[in-house]
């Protein structure tokens, strides 16, 4: 059950940043990117990131943003991750290269970790896993217990909460709101 062919799908994001091969290089170095191509537009230089085929760029780096700006514009940049394995790596690579304000949290539908970058952009990096509970819900996380561990309280809490349900059903159930809202427009 995937996105509407018709409808909006998420492909790119781009940040105006301070310095450009600092963020580029983090984010090479941290999180897999891949750089496909930079150039100038005008004054500024953009740097252009990918870890998709499909995709030319998920991520726009362009240089120019002001210092100073107080409360970061952009909530967070969000990255999907396959397993509690590859979590608790990236978090450690997130560390050593130097992010900053490590935060890590069960929302129930999934396992994160939250750092910023040397700009002060949120990251998250997340793991869903195979259950349902109504958001937003966040509990505190130990990334040093074993991934079993992890994945048996996670379960025994969701399933204490009234609006559990597996993940599977509430997609199912997402789908055919999705397929109503495009039979109407």
């Amino acid at each position: 059950m995937g996105n509407s062919d018709e409808g909006p799908q998420f492909s790119h994001f781009g940040l105006f940043v301070t310095d450009v091969e600092k963020i580029a290089g983090y984010y090479r170095d941290t999180l897999d990117f891949i750089e496909t191509d930079r150039g100038q537009v005008g004054e500024r230089t953009i740097i252009f990131l990918s870890r998709d085929a499909r995709e030319h760029h998920q991520l726009a780096f362009v240089s120019g943003r002001p210092k100073g700006l107080g409360e970061a514009v952009v909530n967070q940049i969000s990255f999907r991750l396959p397993s509690l394995a590859a979590l608790k790596r990236y978090v450690a690579r997130a560390m050593k290269n130097g992010s900053t304000d490590v935060d890590t949290m069960n929302h129930g539908i999934a396992w994160a970790a939250y750092f910023r970058d040397p700009d002060g952009n949120r990251i998250e990096l997340f793991v869903d896993s195979p259950w349902y509970v109504a958001q937003p819900c966040r509990k505190p996380l130990d990334l040093h217990l074993p991934d079993a561990e992890i994945i048996t309280a996670t379960e025994a809490w969701c399933r204490a909460q009234r609006d559990f349900r597996p993940a599977v059903d509430f997609q199912a159930e997402f789908a055919v709101r999705l397929a109503a809202q495009a039979a109407r427009s």
